[in-house]
């Protein structure tokens, strides 16, 4: 992506006029690049693990979109966290063959889940395959189920749409073997799963309580 950003503006106006807080705070508030910019250029304080991407020949990601996809990844290996969520827009929308998640009430649980879910989860490969909007990446990860120890590796086709004018993710697509189903009974599964996991999943309230989970 490639953001402008108001700062140049104000060092611009400063020179002349001193600005007072609310002047500045105002320029801020309501420039929503300002925000995607300072999230683009934050990985590490996001807590982001996975910030060496792999990307298939002749495809380039800049530095947001980077930040993006590494959160992403951090995602689906089981290490979520609010920073992380806050790349999201509050109405983002997660989908995979069984889950249609819309809304951060629905969509956070479903991160979270993982933890609660598979006492392992191995990433096998993955590769960023086009920089557009949606990013599209190939991902196959591996999962054991906690309990009974059961193994599933899944070959997925993750596209996943950002807002320009925001940087946040609006929706994430998770295509096992590079489809969704289609079928009414599988939807009403997925989306009956989506109003049960928040049931069960605690979210954390803030980052304190984020951090006491070891998620950041």
């Amino acid at each position: 992506m490639r953001f402008s950003t108001p700062l140049s503006l104000q060092r611009t106006i400063g020179s002349s006029i001193r600005p007072t807080k609310s002047f500045t705070g105002s320029i801020l508030k309501v420039s929503p690049i300002y925000e995607a910019r300072k999230m683009s250029t934050g990985s590490g304080d996001l807590g982001i693990e996975n910030t060496n991407i792999n990307t298939a020949p002749g495809v380039s990601l800049d530095e947001h979109q980077k930040t993006i996809v590494g959160s992403v990844l951090d995602l689906f290996a089981g290490r979520p966290s609010l920073k992380k969520l806050r790349l999201w827009a509050d109405d983002g929308v997660f989908e995979d063959p069984i889950t249609k998640a819309e809304g951060r009430k629905q969509y956070e649980p479903q991160w979270y889940g993982l933890q609660t879910a598979f006492s392992e989860i191995e990433r096998l490969s993955h590769e960023v395959t086009d920089a557009g909007n949606p990013i599209a990446m190939d991902l196959k990860t591996r999962y054991v189920l906690k309990g009974i120890g059961k193994e599933q590796t899944i070959a997925s086709k993750i596209l996943i749409y950002y807002d320009q004018s925001t940087g946040k993710i609006t929706k994430l697509q998770d295509k096992w073997d590079g489809q969704l189903p289609d079928s009414s009974f599988k939807n009403a599964l997925r989306n009956l799963n989506s109003v049960t996991v928040p049931t069960m999943i605690s979210v954390p309230k803030n980052d304190e309580e984020d951090a006491k989970r070891g998620n950041q």
